[in-house]
Parts: structure tokens; C-alpha cells; sequence
């Protein structure tokens, strides 16, 4: 069983680095989500602990995850999100090298609800979402290679789609094409920073994940 994993915590929120292979929410299907865990994690210290689910990261990703403490917690957060005043980093291991040291990507998505997938069309149509990034190659291992990568949108599947249609899929994500094994229920795709814009004081606050501790993430960067 994955232990829940605290690295910040406020009395508004709480902040854990996910592990791969757990559902976000609550669900009547499955015993042990983040937010199950999160919920047990408060309740030994408060009577009745309020849990909002901030935003979500797909069963197969880590890292960083944000819960409210306070309905009104929940509701700030959500505008921060909406406003696009969040900034999300993360980490991606592909072991096809990109076709450049960094590069913006633009893409139409549209959701493949049968698949449960997302596809990159040539144009926008009416049911497609415009999709960007960045990414960097941060460093190489035998594996393949590391890269840092920051999405300009929240599209359903945006990084896994967008690095696959350049010829990279993440590690271990067969839906979209990676033919190297990995852990089960994961890909080697990690929410590593979240950088926010503090509720009170409006500065820029950034919280960080660790990487998953294993031999696919062992780096040395490249100079």
C-alpha cells in the first residue's frame, strides 16, 4: 500500500506528493484513493475534516497534488486555476530523444471518450482544443531521457498526446505507444512543481515533489 506522502501543509491546505497507480477521488469502485488517504490523515486530528479536491492527476502520474482544507480554501484555489495564475512543472522520461534540446508544441486535441484517450487532429474542428507546451531535456540515463515540461493549457492527456505525436512517448504508456515496460499502473510522468499565487499575501509560491525512487529516475544532469 502507497503511504501518504506530506510536503506542505498549512491550516488551509495540505499538499502530498501522490504516488502512481492511485485515483485521485473518492470512488465507490476502489477503497484506497489520495483523497481516502488524505481525508484518514486529517481526521485523527480533527472531528469532521472538509477535503476539496483541488485538481487531479491521472492514476498512472505522481506527484504533486493540492487538497483544501476550507470550502473557501477550495473556492480561491479553483480561481487561481481558472485564471490561469498556476503554473504546473513536470517531469517526463522518454526514451526516444526529442527532435530538439527545447521546443514549444502545438497541437489540437480532441478526447477520445470510446478510448478513453487523446488524439492530435491536423485542424481545429469544432469538438478539438487547442493544446501547448514547452519541454527541455534536462539530463540522460540509460533509460532514456529526462525531460522538463510545462504546459501552457489543461488539456485531458495534453503532455502523454503531445510528446507521443513528436515521437517520444513517455515511458510505459502503452496507450500511447511506449513499447518499454515500467511499473505497473504508472508512466514515468511526475508532477514536479506547482507554483502558485499565495491566497493572503499574493506572492508566487512554488511546492515541490521528490521523484520517484527508482532506477528509471536516477540522473545525472546534463551540463
Amino acid at each position: 500500500m502507497a503511504l501518504l506522502e506530506i510536503v506542505h501543509e498549512n491550516n488551509d491546505f495540505i499538499v502530498v506528493n501522490k504516488a502512481a497507480g492511485l485515483i485521485t477521488e473518492k470512488s465507490p469502485f476502489e477503497s484506497l484513493t489520495v483523497e481516502n488517504q488524505v481525508h484518514d490523515y486529517i481526521a485523527k486530528k480533527k472531528k469532521k475534516p472538509y477535503v476539496g479536491v483541488v485538481h487531479r492527476l491521472d492514476r498512472v502520474t505522481s506527484g504533486v497534488l493540492v487538497f483544501a482544507k476550507k470550502k473557501s480554501v477550495l473556492v480561491a484555489f479553483n480561481e487561481l486555476f481558472s485564471s490561469r495564475r498556476v503554473q504546473k512543472t513536470y517531469l517526463a522520461i522518454v526514451s526516444n530523444k526529442p527532435p530538439k534540446t527545447k521546443q514549444n508544441l502545438q497541437h489540437f486535441l480532441v478526447k477520445n471518450r470510446l478510448e478513453k484517450r487523446a488524439d492530435i487532429v491536423p485542424t481545429k474542428t469544432k469538438n478539438a482544443q487547442d493544446a501547448t507546451l514547452s519541454y527541455q531535456i534536462l539530463g540522460q540515463n540509460k533509460y532514456g531521457y529526462l525531460l522538463e515540461v510545462k504546459p501552457r493549457t489543461g488539456r485531458f492527456h495534453q503532455i502523454r498526446a503531445q510528446l507521443s505525436h513528436i515521437g517520444c512517448p513517455i515511458i510505459g504508456d502503452e496507450k500511447y505507444g511506449s513499447d518499454q515496460k515500467y511499473e505497473d499502473l504508472s508512466v514515468c510522468l511526475h508532477a514536479w512543481k506547482l507554483t502558485y499565487q499565495d491566497l493572503n499575501t499574493k506572492e508566487n509560491k512554488t511546492v515541490e515533489a521528490s521523484m520517484p525512487k527508482n532506477a528509471f529516475w536516477d540522473f545525472k544532469t546534463i551540463k
